[in-house]
């Protein structure tokens, strides 16, 4: 959520900020517009408030005259205390009146205020879409040049982590669609065992290495979690949502698509004391997502699915640009270090401003290279392409703002909200996807990647015996 009192201050930064993310401009003129109406109204309502505290005392201070008056003045004072006593009734009057308006308005603001996208940072490159995104580096492991196609760094064609993953026994996609439909899959012997090993490795690096906090969260959440967040009202399409209230419930909950919903709305509401930040933490969860417009995109494999199991960090730090944008490049470099244990070659890409999402400032993408993915050759096999598997936001307090996150300035003692990041670990089964791919070998086995050994019961090489 933007600061209110920024955008009457500076509508043109607004203006370019929703023009920029793909935005009708005009949504910051409307909220103006029926903020400036609001305002008033509730200065009226004020007013006659304290017009009616009021009253008591003058009608008393009246009826003391009254005692005392001599006949020239009683008159006028009868009329005056017949005016303090039937004004109530017209203040009853005026503010429901000016209630009623009022309530329409906050409503509209309410609503027109979520609306409205976070300015993108002025050094993120203007951009309309995915497609305009900007290579930053690229990492890739020796031995490996990303520039030509796997046959011509190893000297055997690839098979997909499809093919692969089917004929290994890892998963079962056949059955996985008939229990839940389309993108969904059964992971099966070792392709569990890898799948737990990738997300056990991932959480231990950010637990064990780099001191993050490891919660447990829920992954069933309530409305109020995914508006406070962010990723409501844009994103509600892309939510599962229970209906409990068709089974008289109160509310109706939603499944989060990530960790990062519950890990910010934990301390929703909340004032924390300044020396607990920066607030760093970890959780492992299970995440939804409808895929609502993806039809036809990605729809084969493990890279696009439903259901997943995602590795998050999250911090919250004191409302400082430098202080977020460093945290920015740390959790960067948390998940470089983890790609290249893992030896999967990638790139950083940074978003452009149509790729942001409505509650980023920044956004930087890591993408794993992946053989199964870009253009067919001459040979009629893909030439290989990256894909996304990590995506690192900075918030500065729009999301804190939302969920009224809040810390004690130590200097002025007054609450003020706190800054948030996030970024992804590890997803699987997506990160699966460049795990089995890289790995294979001209057998069609597929060696296990060395750090994940010792989660794979020491096992080296997934096939044949």
């Amino acid at each position: 959520m933007i600061d209110l009192k920024d955008l009457r201050a500076n509508p043109d930064k607004y203006r370019k900020g929703l023009a920029d993310k793909g935005h009708p401009p005009d949504l910051a003129d409307k909220l103006l517009a029926v903020d400036a109406e609001l305002r008033p109204l509730i200065t009226q309502r004020e007013q006659l408030t304290a017009e009616k505290n009021q009253i008591g005392k003058q009608i008393g201070q009246v009826a003391g005259k009254l005692k005392k008056a001599g006949d020239d003045e009683r008159a006028a004072l009868q009329e005056q205390m017949q005016s303090l006593q039937a004004r109530p009734n017209q203040i009853k009057e005026e503010e429901a009146a000016l209630t009623k308006r009022a309530a329409e308005l906050e409503q509209q603001r309410g609503a027109l205020w979520l609306r409205i996208p976070q300015p993108a940072d002025p050094d993120v490159p203007v951009g309309a879409s995915a497609d305009e995104n900007v290579q930053l580096s690229t990492w890739h492991p020796d031995g490996f040049d990303p520039a030509k196609t796997f046959a011509e760094n190893k000297g055997f064609a690839p098979k997909s982590h499809i093919e692969l993953g089917q004929a290994l026994g890892l998963f079962d996609f056949e059955r996985g669609a008939k229990m839940a439909g389309s993108r969904s899959y059964v992971l099966t012997g070792d392709g569990a065992r890898l799948h737990q090993a990738v997300l056990r490795f991932a959480f231990d690096f950010m637990t064990q290495e780099n001191g993050f906090e490891p919660m447990s969260v829920p992954v069933v959440v309530r409305d109020d979690c995914m508006v406070g967040t962010g990723f409501f009202p844009e994103g509600k399409d892309q939510a599962y949502e229970i209906k409990e209230t068709d089974r008289g419930g109160g509310y109706d909950l939603y499944l989060t698509g990530t960790g990062e919903v519950s890990l910010m709305a934990y301390h929703q509401g909340e004032i924390l004391e300044a020396e607990c930040l920066p607030r760093c933490y970890t959780t492992v969860s299970t995440c939804f997502r409808r895929e609502a417009g993806a039809a036809g995109k990605d729809t084969a494999g493990l890279y696009r699915v439903h259901q997943f199991d995602k590795v998050e960090q999250v911090v919250i730090c004191e409302a400082n640009e430098q202080t977020s944008r460093d945290w920015h490049k740390k959790m960067l470099g948390y998940v470089q270090a983890l790609m290249q244990r893992l030896e999967l070659p990638y790139r950083l890409l940074q978003c452009c401003t149509g790729d942001l999402g409505p509650k980023n400032a920044d956004m930087i993408d890591i993408e794993t290279w992946m053989p199964s993915r870009g253009p067919e050759g001459a040979d009629g096999l893909p030439s290989g392409a990256y894909g996304e598997t990590h995506s690192a936001s900075r918030l500065y307090d729009y999301q804190c703002r939302r969920l009224n996150l809040r810390y004690r300035d130590p200097k002025t003692n007054k609450p003020v909200f706190c800054h948030s990041l996030n970024n992804t670990v590890a997803a699987s089964p997506r990160l699966l996807v460049p795990i089995i791919e890289m790995y294979q070998n001209e057998d069609a086995s597929v060696t296990v990647p060395t750090v994940l050994r010792p989660y794979m019961q020491g096992i080296e090489r997934i096939g044949p015996a």
